[in-house]
């Protein structure tokens, strides 16, 4: 029951529901990863057994490709599928230019690639995501194995000449051994605290050798949804030029979380 849910977790739904509104039968839509993300999947899944939804997915992770086949959404691959018409993922942060901060799940480089292959983006948040400047969470560079601590002491050297408060880089750690993307890579986290110029930081961290992708996404999101856990919903919309106030009713009998874990 919606009603069972935690106040975060009734907005991170009422996103993801809302979101569901920019998909149409015929449609190839990246799914993204994460706990909001993962809502918007099985509202789809839902929507292709209940309504006859005619898409197919294209993951952003393994964890998504699994969820989605589980809920009943058909995956391909993005060389498959060539080219999307919409991305819906979440966000670790956003702020007014719906410039992103995402990777807290560790899919940032498939998120993007996905993300620059669609038509349009559209991310779902709740409330606490939006930021006015980025750097609050931890921004994720994601780097190949070979000599990661090099590429690391070269992001904190590059990281003196930058507009940031912070300067630590930590190597994200699964238990007691590195993260491994679904690529095979590492990821090493910035603790920045803000970032002053994320535009000209993306721009300088992809060119460390070693680097393979950083979290931030600057000028791909086309549309941010935001939920609320009483229901409201915030739609901004930079192509269109519009934000807009919506109130979604929710039934209490909305279970689609029974079908899996996130």
């Amino acid at each position: 029951m919606t009603n069972d849910l935690s106040p975060i977790d009734r907005a991170k739904y009422i996103a993801a529901r809302r979101s569901c509104d920019y998909v149409q039968s015929g449609m190839r839509v990246g799914l993204g990863t994460g706990s909001t993300a993962a809502w918007m999947v099985r509202c789809l899944g839902e929507m292709v057994r209940e309504e006859g939804l005619d898409i197919v997915g294209v993951p952003t992770s393994t964890r998504t490709a699994d969820l989605a086949r589980q809920v009943g959404v058909p995956v391909v691959s993005l060389d498959e599928a060539k080219w999307l018409d919409v991305t819906i993922d979440g966000a670790d942060e956003f702020d007014e230019n719906l410039n992103l901060i995402k990777g807290g799940g560790g899919a940032l480089l498939q998120e993007k690639i996905v993300a620059t292959a669609s038509d349009r983006m559209v991310v779902i948040a709740d409330a606490a995501k939006e930021v006015r400047a980025l750097g609050a969470f931890p921004l994720p560079v994601e780097t190949v194995p070979f000599g990661w601590q090099t590429t690391k002491a070269l992001v904190e050297e590059t990281l003196v000449n930058m507009d940031v408060l912070g300067r630590e880089a930590t190597l994200r750690m699964n238990d007691d051994v590195p993260f491994v993307t679904d690529e095979g890579n590492y990821i090493i986290d910035l603790h920045l605290h803000r970032i002053g110029n994320p535009r000209q930081l993306a721009l300088v961290l992809n060119q460390i050798p070693g680097v393979v992708e950083n979290g931030l996404f600057i000028d791909i999101c086309d549309a941010v949804v935001i939920g609320h856990s009483d229901g409201r919903v915030e739609v901004r919309d930079l192509n269109a030029g519009v934000a807009a106030d919506e109130q979604l009713d929710v039934l209490d009998s909305d279970n689609i979380f029974a079908d899996g874990p996130d």
